[in-house]
């Protein structure tokens, strides 16, 4: 019975050194789209070639941290793309409320011989709605080296 119960108080104890307590255990931060104020997309495309598109956004404070881009498929070659920010949420951290443009790449793989649309989100209109910017890229025909 000793050999048995010695390992679990030598675990319970061990936990108890180990364990911290945590006071708060909410969310510090929330994720957010962000308004794209520009994108540079090539004035074409190549099949089968990948592609980064410099996308400028705004950051609207010290506390909003880039965090990547979420890319709808619409359609066979239609894209909706919405910059992602994180939000800092602590309640003792001071934030500039500084607006930043800031830019980030979007690689881009082309899959298909049909034009390409993106639209990039914008913002919302004072109605609510949103807003986008829509790019149409051709594909062209790959140079042969016959």
């Amino acid at each position: 019975m000793k050999k048995v119960l010695m390992p679990f108080i030598l675990i319970v104890a061990c936990s108890w050194f180990i364990s911290c307590e945590v006071d708060d255990d909410s969310p510090n931060f929330y994720f957010t789209a962000l308004n794209t104020i520009e994108a540079e997309v090539p004035e074409s495309f190549e099949f089968g070639e990948t592609y980064d598109i410099e996308v400028t956004f705004l950051r609207p404070n010290g506390c909003t941290f880039f965090e990547g881009f979420d890319v709808v498929q619409t359609a066979e070659t239609s894209r909706d793309v919405v910059v992602i920010g994180s939000v800092l949420t602590d309640e003792n951290r001071v934030c500039t409320q500084a607006v930043e443009e800031v830019v980030a790449t979007l690689k881009f793989k082309v899959i298909y011989t049909d034009d390409y649309i993106f639209r990039f989100y914008a913002g919302d209109d004072a109605d609510g709605n949103a807003t986008y910017l829509e790019y149409t890229v051709p594909i062209t025909e790959g140079v042969s080296s016959n």
